[in-house]
């Protein structure tokens, strides 16, 4: 079990924001912080990771004590089981992908992780090339084989796909999912991309000016209804509303594919081109929910 419980003043766009987070994450799971741009959700990783010092609160992983402001107990970054997969990939220009890797390897680490990663993430053809030979896709993961080399206890991603094109982030999208399940990570995500979160998380954090205001599966908080039993989920945008007699037939785009779905007159009021929609397919009738932003 991960514990924390973090206070901590923050400056924002709209001026003093007090963070104040008490948060009980399960061992393996894999969590995504949702909310606003300057919510508080980065400042949260940063604390965990050490980066950043809260005010006072405290943090228990596994029963370790990696921060108890009370007790002065602060571990220092190095000394956290942590890998951290910013925006920014941080590659090293002047070394190959298999050097990059290897420069994260601690003092007497068997250098054989590199090898499994490098074959998890299918960068054996490119592992003797610099950072300037690879796409952003390719850069994106190395950038995150790298900081699994030391097998943290803890993955944590600040909207690492945010800049990708979607092809490229359902592909990336899988390598985190393969990994996070190889290595029995403990998985931390930011994202503001719905069908992303649905699609990756077991459990959501919905934060609003530094404060949790809703927490539980992806379908509870975007739906306000739990997820359905049996049957088939996802997250899309309405692209078109074609009318073919008394029903109406909705274009709902998910990633790079598009399906259609029924909607009688009773309930096709609620919907435009350009909703973002819940979609659970069932043995029986398609259940259709706006999902609002």
């Amino acid at each position: 079990m991960i514990e924390f419980n973090l206070e901590k003043q923050l400056f924002s766009a709209n001026g003093l924001m007090a963070l104040q987070v008490d948060v009980q994450i399960e061992v393996n799971s894999f969590v995504t912080i949702y909310g606003k741009s300057g919510a508080g959700k980065t400042s949260i990783l940063r604390m965990l990771a050490g980066l950043m010092h809260p005010d006072t609160g405290y943090i228990w992983v596994n029963g370790d004590v990696w921060l108890d402001t009370k007790k002065n107990i602060d571990r220092p970054p190095q000394k956290r089981s942590i890998g951290f997969l910013f925006q920014d990939y941080a590659l090293f220009p002047n070394m190959t992908v298999r050097q990059n890797l290897h420069f994260a390897l601690t003092k007497g680490q068997a250098p054989q992780i590199i090898d499994d990663l490098i074959e998890l993430v299918e960068l054996g053809d490119l592992q003797d090339r610099k950072p300037n030979m690879l796409s952003g896709g390719q850069q994106q993961r190395v950038a995150l084989a790298r900081s699994l080399v030391q097998r943290p206890q803890i993955l944590m991603l600040d909207e690492p796909l945010s800049a990708l094109d979607i092809d490229m982030q359902h592909k990336l999208q899988q390598y985190i999912l393969c990994l996070h399940y190889e290595y029995e990570l403990t998985t931390i995500l930011i994202s503001h991309d719905l069908a992303e979160i649905i699609k990756m998380s077991d459990y959501v954090l919905a934060i609003e000016q530094g404060r949790i205001i809703k927490r539980g599966q992806p379908a509870e908080i975007f739906t306000n209804q739990r997820a359905i039993n049996g049957g088939c989920e996802f997250v899309g945008k309405i692209i078109d509303i074609n009318q073919q007699g008394v029903m109406f037939v909705l274009t709902i785009l998910i990633g790079t594919d598009s399906v259609q779905v029924i909607a009688d007159k009773d309930e096709i009021h609620q919907f435009r081109p350009g909703d973002t929609v819940f979609v659970g397919l069932t043995s029986f009738n398609p259940v259709l929910r706006k999902i609002d932003l």
